[in-house]
């Protein structure tokens, strides 16, 4: 099991919370009764932001695995990792 580094987690969790702020900014939008393609565009960058953050922590993952097979680690299984980053596609 690999964790995330403090520096990553705290990149991470900021753009997580730009898309949690993102994600309120739609629901305002909605209730507001915006135009739909201002709220498509605000959701998209939401979703972008998520997206984003998934592939961080993944990337974090990979460099960790490199990391513990160099010091004698248990190593991840690669199809672990191929999961997560597919369930992200």
């Amino acid at each position: 099991m690999t964790t995330i580094p403090a520096d990553e987690a705290k990149k991470i969790t900021n753009r997580l919370r730009r898309a949690q702020g993102q994600l309120g900014a739609v629901l305002a939008m909605i209730d507001d009764g915006r135009d739909c393609r201002d709220i498509v565009t605000q959701l998209s960058a939401a979703s972008s932001a998520i997206d984003r953050a998934g592939f961080a922590i993944i990337a974090s993952a990979l460099k960790e695995c490199l990391r513990d097979g160099e010091n004698g680690g248990d190593p991840v299984e690669v199809a672990d990792l191929e999961k997560l980053f597919l369930s992200l596609a």
